[in-house]
């Protein structure tokens, strides 16, 4: 697993806590993220966190119109549009 997956799983389980207070279902790399039981209030501060977690926001990086379905894609996503050293 990749450092950005991982942070990526890190900061979902937090804001699933926080929205839900239960621990957070798996993600699987199939899963769909409209079905991951997060509202659009719920992603709108789960992408917020993330870009304090990771330092970047590959949706302002991208020029791409480009919106993930599963969670591999968006972990795809973050890995392809995080900021080189």
């Amino acid at each position: 697993m990749s450092e950005i997956e991982s942070g990526i799983r890190k900061v979902f389980a937090e804001v699933w806590k926080q929205e839900k207070g239960t621990t957070a279902p798996e993600m699987k790399a199939d899963t769909v993220l409209l079905d991951s039981g997060l509202d659009s209030l719920g992603f709108a501060i789960f992408v917020s966190m993330l870009d304090e977690e990771l330092g970047f926001d590959p949706f302002t990086l991208s020029d791409d119109s480009y919106y993930p379905q599963t969670f591999a894609e968006f972990v795809a996503f973050y890995e392809k549009y995080q900021p080189r050293a």
